[in-house]
């Protein structure tokens, strides 16, 4: 039995809301919430984690500590970029073959995303393991936060296949119109995560070493889960996939691996552009003294979190509009995917407001007793901007959705990579080098979200997206 949950009343009283005063589709609401609430508690859950590596850490080893994990965030977030960027071309040819019940297309889709995230994320795990030291060397000066951070690279390394795939068998699920397996699946995982950092970390004292080991492990069971799931057509106490995917059916076949690169290497591009620029902006950040380092770090767990509807929004847009494209009625693929940009930005509002409200005392649950004065306020300055700066983001992934779902994520890429080259890492140096200071590190908080979002809607509103869909759907020649 499925019992009703707070995040999904949040997010139906909101859509209620809009539907009540004509913004948005009644229709539209209930079939949103129902794919992106799971996805929503998966991606608290999941993020809680990442705020309770920081936390835990920061309170038994101090502010070097949070630093070393900051700064190794940013690599171990590579395997996300690789997995999620081959995930949307998993997600696109899934829900497209579901809609248009494709079921052999439906089976090789998934089957094809194993092979090409292996081979993307086994290279990716090996540099991890061998060179973590002189990876975070080039970002930060001080000897303890490199080697807190090295240790808990080179253990994370481990687990990057394994976060690559866990995203593809996430929207194998939500492209087959099921978002609750992948929220038990991925979300107990992270609880798992949180129990065993708290065992490694404080009854163990395996410090940074432990939360790593930890999110190995997690990272580990959610992947078989899914392979269990998907061989045997489904979990317990989960509804059944249209169909079994035999695990030892043919893994290449070019037609599938290359549409599943071509849809995806723009995505892994917008992923890893925010993922890659992020090394030298925390080497930015970092030069501002370790106080400010773990200020940022605890605001970016923070933002982390109040981001989590995009993950729900912005993949539910892209189910939806990708089985609408699948039938062939591209009118209701975009009538839903205006509907979701509008829920998006109610939902991120009420997220933005209530975490404003409890700025000081969230930054000063994850700051230790010990920490140099001054920075708690530092972190909680960090919060209220992330507050203005993760608004735009309901935009961004909500746009972006629709373009994932028909296989046009070129644009997303370009607009990521603008956002943060074009903007947020040249008002962060400006910060560091100029009189500018800490009001740079803001700026480049805000521009970082503003300006691919709007792009990104742009785009969406010229309709274009809708005719390169058909490139793509089932049953279309290659070379149409």
């Amino acid at each position: 039995m499925r019992f009703p949950n707070p995040v999904r009343l949040l997010i139906l009283c909101v859509g209620a809301l809009l539907a009540r005063v004509g913004l948005v589709d009644r229709q539209h609401v209930r079939s949103t919430t129902d794919l992106s609430w799971p996805r929503v508690v998966t991606g608290l859950a999941r993020m809680s984690k990442n705020a309770a590596d920081v936390a835990m850490v920061g309170v038994i080893l101090g502010e070097a500590a949070i630093g070393g994990v900051g700064l190794a965030s940013p690599f171990w977030g590579l395997a996300f970029s690789i997995g999620g960027g081959m995930a949307a071309g998993t997600i696109a040819l899934v829900s497209q073959g579901h809609g248009a019940e494709d079921y052999d297309q439906f089976g090789q889709a998934i089957r094809s995303s194993v092979l090409v995230v292996l081979a993307l994320t086994l290279p990716l795990a090996a540099v991890l393991f061998f060179f973590p030291t002189d990876l975070l060397g080039l970002l930060a000066a001080d000897p303890a936060t490199v080697t807190y951070g090295a240790d808990y690279l080179r253990i994370l390394a481990f687990g990057v296949p394994f976060a690559g795939l866990n995203l593809v068998g996430s929207r194998i699920y939500i492209g087959a119109d099921d978002a609750y397996t992948p929220m038990l699946v991925r979300g107990g995982g992270a609880v798992s995560n949180i129990a065993l950092n708290a065992l490694f970390i404080f009854a163990l004292g395996m410090g940074v070493t432990g939360a790593a080991l930890g999110t190995v492990l997690a990272n580990v069971l959610g992947t078989t889960a899914f392979a269990v799931g998907l061989a045997r057509g489904r979990l317990p106490f989960c509804d059944p996939l249209p169909a079994a995917v035999s695990l030892r059916g043919r893994y290449f076949d070019r037609e599938t691996a290359t549409d599943i690169v071509r849809i995806g290497t723009p995505v892994v591009g917008r992923n890893g552009v925010w993922t890659v620029a992020r090394i030298p902006l925390l080497a930015i950040v970092a030069s501002f003294g370790t106080t400010v380092l773990a200020a940022y770090t605890v605001a970016r767990r923070i933002y982390a979190l109040m981001n989590t509807p995009g993950w729900g929004f912005g993949l539910a847009s892209s189910s939806l509009v990708g089985q609408n494209l699948g039938r062939g009625d591209e009118a209701g693929a975009e009538a839903v995917a205006k509907d979701v940009i509008l829920f998006s930005i109610g939902t991120y509002l009420v997220a933005s407001a209530i975490v404003a409200a409890f700025a000081h005392p969230i930054a000063d649950l994850f700051i230790g007793p010990d920490a140099t004065p001054g920075t708690v306020p530092t972190t909680t300055a960090f919060v209220y901007v992330c507050c203005i700066a993760v608004l735009a983001q309901a935009v961004k992934g909500a746009a972006a959705g629709p373009l994932d779902a028909a296989g046009d994520t070129r644009v997303p890429f370009y607009s990521q990579l603008v956002g943060m080259f074009g903007f947020a890492l040249p008002l962060a140096a400006l910060g560091a080098y100029t009189d500018l200071g800490l009001a740079g590190l803001y700026l480049s908080l805000v521009a970082e979200t503003f300006v691919p979002a709007a792009i990104n809607y742009w785009w969406f509103s010229t309709g274009i997206w809708k005719e390169r869909s058909r490139e793509f759907r089932p049953g279309t020649p290659a070379n149409d």
